[in-house]
């Protein structure tokens, strides 16, 4: 699996996550079925922030990703129910055609493994 970050706007910068982490944390927590129409992000620009544009190069990209995407792991949600690592299952569960989808949630945010960067600063 290529190497992942989960972003979140702080005071100077983002804080981010390492997704081998949060994939660590919640491999024996309770797995439970959301309904597509409840994840925010289905309806927000979530690839394309962090001062990237969308390119038609950038959204094939995407597409491939959705296409290759295992529905056979649950997503993580954080504990506000924000996607904090499979987005990329949730498009193809919704090509689909799916109403829900397998998640795992945070009933507390782990601390992030970075504050104040940028995504461009960290090893991918």
């Amino acid at each position: 699996m290529r190497k992942q970050y989960y972003f979140r706007p702080s005071q100077n910068g983002f804080y981010a996550w390492d997704v081998d982490r949060l994939i660590n944390l919640t491999k024996n927590s309770e797995v439970k079925q959301i309904r597509l129409d409840l994840i925010r992000e289905i309806d927000e620009n979530h690839w394309f922030h962090h001062g990237n544009e969308p390119t038609c190069r950038s959204i094939y990209k995407h597409a491939i990703l959705i296409r290759e995407a295992d529905l056979n792991y649950p997503i993580i949600l954080a504990e506000d129910g924000r996607v904090m690592d499979g987005m990329h299952r949730v498009g193809k569960a919704y090509i689909l055609g799916w109403d829900t989808i397998d998640a795992v949630q945070f009933k507390k945010n782990p601390e992030p493994d970075y504050t104040d960067v940028y995504p461009d600063e960290l090893e991918y």
